[in-house]
């Protein structure tokens, strides 16, 4: 009987998916991403026809596609099931042109969370895919593409190789130098402040009071002299209480995390990069624990309030529930889409199955306390402030206790560094008239201090603010200008590199529309206009190609090239002693010498990711092949031979004890699994070519007895050859056929492996061939590089089709 085929985009979806839809109703199969794209090599484009995109089919998945249309036939009915987002609908658009699905036929579906009662429900309720939002899909593709393959060889010619230029990434990269020469430009001035330490009689606490005004104006202390001054006027001033004010302060809770405020609670609390958290996000929404992760909109369905008012009023009493659920509105959201939050609101963190890693279950757990605490009451603060008289001089007390905790008994949001929290700070009771006696007068100086720079927090705080990008934005963006060397990071905060201020400098001055913050929100309302059906996506594209394509042409012709400054380095060059200077090639930055040419000594530059070798715990660090891909190895090589070429997290498995690694995909967001590929939590997973099995950490003590045999083993793998060739069996040459004796009359007899025999009678023209072990001749490079525990058994070290694997205990074609 045929079956439904349902297409999602990842195979962790799919499995989740097909868990609850059943494998005897329904197959589920993985794009694994687009299907279709624009050429890389090429702009792709046909601007003279309406900016009508040519795509192709993604290179590697020409096979999948004839599968997925082979499924098609042999369907009942397919179902596109890709994410509920832009890129998402513009994936199951390509999906229906590829397996001629009909325009008007009702098979998109989306799931805002994955669960059994969502899944099927979507089922029920396929609609035609929406030809707006592909619409608003494109044009975005297309705009960047004209930007981006327009510009960047422009940026090549006048600057240097390497380099791109985008509607958001330009912005971003210029936000960061705006605020940096802001910074710069800051002049510090120097002021002072006073405070009294007092007491009240027969009290023993004594409390803090600030110095506000002087003559009933706010005072300002501009220097030493001025506060001795005062000092000295306060030392002989009488203090009594003048006014009490007392009163009750509401805290209301935070609304839901939106993907923006997600990556910034995330950043504050975890110390996570915003793509980290997006990937980690990702994969809980993919196994069914969270409701999509890119989102703009605070909106919750009634269903997860109920529930989560019942949660509350179970663990935590009626008392902490409003009347009526919160609501939560944005100003502009760009799906109907709900927050981020859990699928089940009765699980929490700690409830969590097994395969859920520590850094997903730190995530959920934000995401969780987040929500719960959005539905709950307001903390109450009872706040007290004291008006304190000295003279000519008016000072204040505030004190402030919480009275009530409401949502804070869930969740307490982070701040940036320099932010004010509420703390507990309690005066002693007061009255007015009270008399206090003076303990200290204490003066402090200050400066005034720049606008800090930004962390990744604050950035994306700034980008959202400014309607610069989408949720989907942020992640990749903060990304690509660290890897584009347009900024870097300093104790966690961006700072623009020369590189960065050279091609701001350059998009200000020639394309001012690029980098403008008004323009570049300006066209994704248009964008957002697109997607609604009140724009025509072409018209868009025409009213910017045209002024964009004229000014393109003229600062070709007329602008002159831009030298970027050496970057010099404390490194002295192990030749001749001159500083290494950061240098740009092909595949990237490296080290050369100051020198040159005169001195042509190059070093690659590598990176400490903050984790520790798990066999010597000195730091892993991250270098690039001479091909230009990364992999990464332990610092103190060759003494140490760690190497790997997935990322490791500096966490361990749960199951098994060894480390886990970051493993990244062209078409995926990079997943976070064990290293052990033998381990049950990647039992079933089809092990893909350059797969690395890589030691565990509680097999340390066991490599150092081990070193010799896997040396042996290793110096056979370590070659320069793409792939170890097979042992094929040699003939039997004519002369050892006839060297064999035969039994006349007699059945022939076995033939020996070294010396085979031509067999008699009517067998006399079959050849036999020799036996060959063909197992033995990999035995040598099939053993495996990771011992297991006791007893210790041997295993392949990597797969033999492999090229240039970097293996643990011996380092690969990659390179010192």
């Amino acid at each position: 009987m045929a079956k439904n085929l349902v297409i999602v985009e990842s195979p962790a979806k799919a499995s989740t998916i097909e868990k609850y839809l059943g494998k005897s109703d329904y197959t589920v199969k993985a794009t694994m991403g687009h299907l279709r794209d624009l050429p890389k090599s090429q702009l792709g484009i046909d601007v003279e026809d309406g900016f009508e995109p040519k795509y192709i089919i993604v290179r590697g998945k020409t096979a999948l596609v004839k599968e997925l249309n082979k499924l098609a036939s042999q369907s009942k009915k397919v179902y596109l099931a890709t994410d509920p987002d832009r890129e998402g609908e513009a994936i199951a658009w390509h999906l229906a042109t590829l397996l001629k699905i009909a325009p008007k036929d009702a098979c998109r579906i989306e799931f805002n969370e994955i669960t059994k009662t969502a899944v099927g429900e979507e089922i029920k309720h396929a609609r035609v895919i929406d030809e707006h939002m592909v619409n608003a899909q494109q044009a975005r593709r297309v705009l960047d593409r004209l930007v981006g393959y327009k510009l960047s060889p422009l940026l090549w010619k006048k600057v240097r190789r390497g380099l791109s230029a985008g509607r958001v990434q330009s912005v971003c990269v210029r936000l960061i130098c705006d605020r940096e020469r802001e910074i710069e430009a800051f002049q510090i001035t120097e002021y002072w402040s006073v405070n009294a330490l007092l007491q009240k009689a027969n009290s023993s606490v004594a409390f803090e009071a600030e110095l506000i005004t002087v003559d009933g104006k706010k005072i300002e202390i501009p220097n030493s002299d001025a506060a001795a001054s005062i000092e000295r006027e306060l030392d002989a001033a009488v203090f009594m209480v003048d006014a009490i004010k007392r009163r009750d302060r509401q805290r209301k809770p935070y609304p839901p995390f939106i993907t923006s405020t997600l990556q910034q609670d995330a950043s504050h609390k975890l110390g996570y990069s915003a793509k980290k958290t997006m990937v980690l996000a990702q994969q809980l929404y993919e196994a069914g624990h969270i409701t999509y992760m890119r989102t703009d909109s605070t909106r919750v369905s009634t269903v997860a309030q109920t529930e989560a008012r019942e949660w509350v009023t179970a663990k935590l009493g009626h008392e902490y529930l409003p009347p009526t659920p919160p609501q939560y509105s944005k100003k502009s959201a760009q799906d109907a889409h709900e927050a981020i939050r859990p699928s089940e609101i009765s699980v929490s963190a700690d409830l969590l199955p097994n395969s859920i890693s520590n850094d997903q279950k730190r995530v959920y757990d934000l995401i969780w306390k987040r929500f719960i605490s959005s539905q709950m009451k307001p903390a109450i603060f009872d706040t007290v402030s004291a008006e304190i008289i000295a003279g000519r001089y008016g000072l204040r007390a505030s004190g402030s206790v919480l009275k009530f905790p409401g949502f804070m008994a869930v969740y307490s949001e982070a701040v940036d560094n320099g932010s004010k929290q509420d703390t507990d700070k309690s005066l002693p009771p007061l009255e007015e008239g009270d008399v206090l006696t003076t303990q200290a007068i204490k003066p402090v100086q200050h400066f005034t201090e720049p606008p800090p720079r930004f962390t990744e927090a604050a950035l994306i705080k700034l980008l959202e603010e400014k309607g610069i990008g989408r949720p989907s934005t942020y992640a990749p963006t903060i990304e690509l200008i660290q890897l584009r060397n347009y900024v870097i990071k300093t104790e966690k905060k961006f700072q623009p590199t020369p590189l960065g201020f050279i091609v701001t400098d350059l998009l200000k001055e020639h394309f001012p529309e690029i980098v403008d913050i008004s323009f570049t929100a300006s066209m994704e309302n248009d964008l957002d206009e697109i997607a609604q059906g009140d724009v025509d996506w072409r018209k868009l594209l025409q009213d910017f190609y045209g002024p964009f394509i004229e000014t393109l042409g003229r600062v070709e012709k007329d602008a002159a090239r831009v030298t970027v400054p050496e970057e010099l380095t404390d490194i002295a060059c192990e030749n001749c002693g001159a500083p290494m200077a950061v240098k740009h090639g092909r595949f990237g930055a490296f080290l050369g010498c100051s020198k040159f040419p005169e001195c042509k000594t190059t070093r690659p530059i590598v990176k400490d990711i903050g984790v520790p070798c798990p066999l010597c715990e000195k730091p892993i660090v991250e270098r690039k092949t001479k091909t230009g891909r990364f992999f990464y190895g332990c610092s103190d090589y060759p003494t140490c031979k760690f190497v790997s070429w997935n990322k490791p997290t500096g966490e361990l498995c749960a199951v098994c004890g060894s480390f886990m690694v970051e493993k990244k995909n062209k078409t995926q967001p990079a997943v976070v699994l064990c290293s052990n590929t033998e381990c049950s939590t990647r039992s079933g997973e089809k092990k893909a070519i350059g797969d690395v099995e890589e030691i565990p950490e509680q097999l340390i003590k066991t490599i150092s007895k081990a070193s010799t045999r896997i040396q042996g083993v290793t110096e056979k793998v370590n070659t320069k050859k793409t792939t170890v060739k097979r042992v094929t069996a040699k003939k039997a040459t004519a002369k050892s056929a006839k060297s064999s004796v035969a039994a006349k009359g007699s059945e022939a007899k076995q033939v020996s492996e070294k010396k085979p025999v031509a067999p008699k009678g009517k067998d006399a023209k079959t050849e036999v061939k020799p036996k060959i072990n063909k197992t033995a001749t990999k035995k040598s490079v099939t053993k495996k590089a990771n011992i297991a525990s006791t007893p210790i058994k041997p295993s392949p070290i990597a797969e033999v089709e492999t090229k240039t694997k970097p293996v643990a205990g011996k380092r690969k074609s990659p390179g010192k």
